[in-house]
Formats: C-alpha cells, structure tokens, sequence
C-alpha cells in the first residue's frame, strides 16, 4: 500500500489546478503553477484583476490538484485557506515563489519590474487536507 500523500509533493511538481468559489458559488477552475513555501503553505502567483483573486478575496476557501509534468501518474489534492499578498509587500514572496518554481533569474530587476507592471500577487494557501488517502 502506498504511503498517504504529503505536501513534499509540490517540491518536485508545480502543475495544479486551482478551484475557487464565483460569488454565486460555482466553482472557478485555473491552470496555475504551485510551489511548497513551507511545510504548510502552497505559494501560487496570480494578477490583481485575476478572477481567481478576485474570488479568493471574497472567500478564501481554495481547492488545489496538483499533478506531474505527464499528468498521469500521482497526485495530490490540497484544500486549505488563502490570503492574498499584493505589491510591494509581496515582492520578496513572489522571489521566493520564482526561486521555488523555477530556480535563479538571469534578471531579478526585470522580473520585479514585470511584477508590476503586471500587477502580480501571491496567493498563500493555508492547508487544512491534503489527499487522497484512499483509491478506489
């Protein structure tokens, strides 16, 4: 029997979906990039005028499926709560993010300059499950 899955999943796999709740409680879906930020939090970045901020600003609840590159074969699901850092004060997160996701920039000042511009903010998800831990 394989071992229950664990957010250390998200060390070496970053390609997820993100479900959030639409006012009228739909579920919104997003192709999204995650990383582990610490042993209990999932890092995602996202834009100001994204519908998912937008969503997780009106209620946090966030759903996440993270998967591999091939996107068969293990994954996990993890529910938890979000909270969602705007600029300038998540600059040195969406860093971290970057540094996590992909490693060192060639270009730190450009990639700050395009967080700007570009509006970015890092949604910091709490976790509160993490599954499946059974298969049918």
């Amino acid at each position: 029997m394989a071992s229950p899955p664990t957010i250390d999943f998200l060390d070496t796999h970053h390609h997820a979906v993100l479900g959030t709740y639409r006012k009228d409680r739909s579920i919104q879906l997003s192709p999204v990039l995650a990383v582990r930020l610490t042993p209990n939090t999932i890092g995602i970045s996202s834009r100001e005028t994204a519908i998912k901020t937008k969503n997780l600003r009106n209620n946090p609840a966030a759903f996440v499926c993270v998967f591999p590159d091939t996107f068969f074969g293990d994954w996990i699901q993890v529910d938890g709560v979000a909270s969602v850092h705007s600029l300038p004060e998540a600059m040195e997160e969406l860093i971290q993010y970057y540094r996590l996701a992909a490693g060192e920039h060639d270009d730190w000042e450009g990639y700050r300059t395009s967080m700007i511009a570009e509006r970015r903010v890092l949604i910091e998800i709490t976790t509160t499950r993490i599954g499946p831990s059974i298969s049918g």
